[in-house]
């Protein structure tokens, strides 16, 4: 005779029904979530954008500056002197680009703390719901498990 493996179907479906799971919390979670991910997605965005716009403004004030050093002179010192206020053109833009870049570096950084800031307090103030609620339920549940 072979031994019959025991089915723990039915206990497993009294146990689970004993301790109704309540899937509003993870809904909620999942939205919180997504709304997270949208307001971050738009921090991220607007720097890109502002990023992209900084670049292109210096690109665009080279190629302006460019002009001056590929015209023709007269005298062969103009040369020298056309390279040079261009680079020292370059160095003055270059460090006003890197400040704007700063600026909004500075700017993604500040709006991402008070994002998490705002959402490590929502969701403290979820997870303290929810606890109170589950232990309420699982007290219920336990209450009613023991009168049986």
């Amino acid at each position: 005779m072979a031994a019959k493996t025991p089915d723990f179907t039915k206990t497993m479906t009294d146990m689970m029904s004993a301790f109704p799971m309540d899937m509003t919390a993870m809904n909620d979670a999942f939205k919180s979530s997504a709304a997270m991910g949208e307001k971050m997605s738009k921090v991220m965005l607007a720097a890109a954008e502002q990023s992209t716009e900084i670049s292109s403004k210096w690109t665009k004030d080279t190629i302006a500056k460019m002009a001056d050093v590929t015209a023709v002179k007269a005298d062969p010192t103009d040369y020298t002197k056309s390279v040079t206020d261009f680079a020292s053109a370059q160095a003055e833009m270059a460090a006003e680009t890197m400040a704007a870049f700063a600026e909004v570096a500075k700017k993604v950084q500040m709006e991402t703390v008070e994002l998490m800031m705002a959402a490590g307090k929502e969701a403290t103030e979820e997870a303290t719901a929810a606890v109170k609620k589950a232990t309420a339920e699982v007290t219920t549940a336990a209450k009613k498990a023991a009168a049986k």
